[in-house]
């Protein structure tokens, strides 16, 4: 997994709360999904037109909005059924970091697993957040430093937002789940090899007639 420590660049406002999953992933598109190219469908309801031309007041279609490395969400971002490839799509549009009320939990989870970050804030504080964001046609550069659990502003304004030691971690070094478990490869096959000493018969699983 690649690793994210600081990204600097424009957010993208979205203020429509409760989007889902299906509305980011399309669910026609899941049984060819993956990684490289589902990027191409995401959002396809909200940034497509019915004759297959861009939507214009999509903001990811929008000049300035484009290359956004931050997305600025309404509450309940990425609800509903658990689709890994809503984010995936995400990521592969250049989205590192989506800040919004609250998510759905799953999505969320899956956003650690794949180099993106989630972050909660208050509702007044994302809608200033977006504020901002929209001031000057997408021309206003956002920081974020995971080390320091800091979001700066155009403004100049810091936040800062809450991760636990674990997650901000495996961001850090560019961890996923099993990334992180096999950090500790060595204790589990020493702790393997004196249990196997100690307990010799756990590991015997005998015959089976």
């Amino acid at each position: 997994m690649e690793k994210l420590q600081q990204i600097q660049g424009v957010a993208a406002p979205l203020p429509r709360a409760n989007i889902d999953t299906d509305i980011i992933t399309p669910m026609k598109y899941l049984t060819s999904a993956n990684s490289k190219d589902i990027h191409e469908h995401t959002f396809e309801p909200l940034r497509f037109l019915s004759d297959g031309r861009e939507n214009p007041d999509f903001i990811l279609n929008k000049p300035g909005y484009r290359d956004s490395v931050f997305l600025i969400a309404g509450r309940n971002f990425g609800c509903g059924s658990s689709r890994e490839t809503a984010v995936w799509g995400i990521r592969g549009l250049g989205i590192r970091c989506v800040i919004a009320e609250s998510f759905g939990d799953i999505f969320f989870n899956n956003c650690f697993q794949n180099s993106v970050l989630p972050i909660r804030l208050p509702a007044a504080t994302v809608a200033e957040l977006m504020a901002e964001a929209s001031d000057d046609q997408g021309n206003m550069q956002f920081q974020l430093d995971v080390a320091s659990r800091t979001l700066t502003t155009p403004s100049g304004r810091t936040i800062t937002f809450d991760i636990t030691p674990d997650r901000q971690t495996s961001l850090l070094e560019g961890l996923d789940d099993v990334g992180q478990t096999m950090k500790e490869d060595a204790a589990t096959t020493a702790f393997q090899g004196k249990d196997r000493t100690e307990r010799p018969w756990i590991y015997d699983l005998g015959t089976i007639d």
